[in-house]
C-alpha cells in the first residue's frame, strides 16, 4: 500500500539529489588521492628545487607520501565507520550530514589557499596528513548517514548513491588530466583543481537542504516514522505483556534498535558473509591502490606519456571500471530478483506435488 499510495518522484529530483550526495561522499578523498603529483612536488628537497643541475633521488617525504596518506585515510575511515553505527542514536541525522559536508568544504578551501602559499616540506606534509584525516573521518560519518537516509526510500534509491560514488573518482581523475593539459604551472593547476572540488561540495550541500522540500521524500519520511515513541512504550508495559504472543516477526529487532540495544550485532549475524566479502575486497584493493600503483613508472621513453601515465592508467582506468561496476548493480539486482522469483515458484510447485495437491500444478512461466 505504501508503494501504491506514494507520490511520484517528479523529474527524478530525489534520485538526482542522492546521486549528487553520493558524488560528494567520495569526491573529497579522490581529489586528494589523484593530486599526488602536486603534493609530492611540494615535498621536494629545497636544494633540488633551486638547482636544476643537481640530480638527487626522491626525498624521504616524497617516497613515504603515498603510504602515509593511505594509512591516514583508511584508519580514520574504519574507526568512524564503526562509530557511526552507535553515534547515530545521539547525534541528529541532519547535523551529521550537513556538518560533515561543511567541514569537508572548509578543508578544501584551506587546501586551495595553500596551493598559492609557499610552505616548507615538513609543515606542508604534516598539514596535508591532518587534512586527510579530517576528510576521511567526516566522510565516513557522511557516507554511513547517507545510506541510512536512503534506507527509508525504495531499494532502487541506493543505486544513485553508489553510481555517484563511482563517478567521484572518474570526475577527479578527469579533472586532474584537464588541469595537466592546461599547460599552466602545477600549483596553479592544483588551485583550480581544488576550487572545482569546492564547487561540487557546495552543490551537494545545496542539494541536501532541498531534499526535505520534495513531496516524494516527505511521504517516505512520514511513512517510516515510528508511531509510538520509546517513552510511550514504557508506559504501556501491561499492554505489551498481554499482547506479547501477538507480536509481529522482527518486533524484537525494532525494539532493540529504538532502545539502543544490540541491533547492530543482530543485523551483522544476518549479513556477515556479504559483509566479510566486501571487507576482504576493499582490504586488497585499497592495500595496493594508490600506495603501490601510483609508484609504477612507465618504460615508454616519452615525456608526454610519462606525465599522463599515472593519471590515465592508474586513476582514470581504475575509477571508470569502479563506476561501471557500481552502476551495473541495478541491472544485476533485477536479474537476481527474477531468478529468485522463479526458484520460489519451482519450490512451491514441488511442494504441492509432494503433498499430492488436488489443484493442478501450473507451469512457473505461466504463473
Amino acid at each position: 500500500m505504501t508503494a501504491i499510495n506514494a507520490p511520484q518522484d517528479r523529474f527524478h529530483a530525489v534520485w538526482i539529489i542522492f546521486f549528487i550526495l553520493g558524488l560528494g561522499t567520495l569526491l573529497p578523498w579522490n581529489f586528494f588521492m589523484t593530486a599526488t603529483m602536486y603534493f609530492t612536488s611540494r615535498l621536494k628537497d629545497p636544494m633540488a628545487k633551486n638547482n636544476s643541475n643537481v640530480t638527487t633521488e626522491r626525498s624521504v617525504l616524497e617516497s613515504k607520501f603515498n603510504n602515509v596518506m593511505t594509512l591516514c585515510a583508511m584508519v580514520p575511515l574504519l574507526i568512524f565507520t564503526c562509530l557511526n553505527s552507535f553515534i547515530h542514536q545521539r547525534i541528529p541525522q541532519k547535523l551529521r550530514i550537513s556538518g560533515s559536508l561543511a567541514v569537508i568544504f572548509l578543508v578544501f578551501m584551506v587546501t586551495a589557499i595553500m596551493a598559492k602559499v609557499d610552505v616548507e616540506p615538513v609543515p606542508f606534509f604534516t598539514l596535508t596528513m591532518i587534512k586527510i584525516i579530517c576528510i576521511n573521518s567526516f566522510g565516513a560519518v557522511l557516507q554511513g548517514s547517507l545510506f541510512g537516509l536512503a534506507g527509508i526510500l525504495p531499494a532502487s534509491y541506493t543505486t544513485p548513491i553508489m553510481s555517484g560514488q563511482g563517478l567521484a573518482g572518474t570526475f577527479a581523475a578527469f579533472s586532474m588530466i584537464c588541469a595537466l593539459a592546461s599547460g599552466s604551472k602545477l600549483q596553479d593547476s592544483a588551485f583550480g583543481y581544488f576550487i572545482t572540488a569546492c564547487v561540487v561540495i557546495l552543490l551537494a550541500i545545496t542539494s541536501y537542504f532541498m531534499l526535505p522540500k520534495m513531496e516524494f521524500f516527505q511521504y517516505y519520511m512520514e511513512s517510516n516514522r515510528p508511531a509510538p515513541s520509546a517513552d510511550e512504550e514504557n508506559k504501556m508495559d501491561l499492554l505489551k505483556k498481554e499482547n506479547q504472543d501477538e507480536k509481529r516477526p522482527g518486533t524484537d529487532l525494532m525494539e532493540e534498535e529504538s532502545s539502543g540495544g544490540t541491533s547492530v550485532f543482530n543485523i551483522f549475524k544476518q549479513i556477515w558473509v556479504m559483509a566479510l566479502s566486501v571487507c576482504f575486497i576493499f582490504t586488497v584493493t585499497i592495500g595496493i591502490f594508490p600506495a603501490v600503483t601510483a609508484d609504477v613508472v612507465s618504460t615508454v621513453a616519452n615525456k608526454t606519456w610519462g606525465t599522463y601515465f599515472i593519471p590515465v592508467s592508474c586513476f582514470l582506468l581504475f575509477n571508470v571500471m569502479d563506476w561501471a561496476g557500481r552502476s551495473l548493480t541495478a541491472v544485476c539486482m533485477w536479474e537476481l530478483q527474477r531468478a529468485l522469483r522463479r526458484s520460489l515458484i519451482y519450490a512451491s510447485c514441488e511442494e504441492r506435488w509432494k503433498n499430492k495437491s488436488l489443484f493442478p500444478v501450473e507451469s512457473p512461466e505461466a504463473g
